[in-house]
């Protein structure tokens, strides 16, 4: 299989991997499941193969794009952050 195929399918998983557990862990600011899976395979597609070409500091400090690990940890974290951040601007804190 193309090594740019698994690398675009491991900054997916862990995109929404990273949008669920943020959800999972701030109850008041959980979107949903759907919600939080489509926003984290979102923000993981950008985060781990698109911002570190735009952003080339980003991609070095992963190990490129091509780093398996470097990509998925990048794309879990921003995965985790669409959530959150869409999570704020779409309804106020729940006590």
């Amino acid at each position: 299989m193309d090594p740019q195929i698994i690398s675009w399918i491991v900054s997916l998983i862990a995109g929404g991997a990273g949008g669920n557990i943020v959800g999972t862990l701030l109850k008041n600011r959980n979107l949903g499941p759907m919600l939080n899976t489509v926003l984290g395979v979102v923000g993981g597609g950008v985060g781990g193969k698109i911002l570190p070409m735009l952003v080339p500091a980003i991609g070095s400090l992963v190990g490129g794009t091509d780093n398996l690990a470097g990509t998925g940890g990048l794309s879990a974290i921003v995965g985790a952050l669409l959530p959150l951040i869409v999570s704020y601007l779409k309804k106020p804190a729940q006590a």
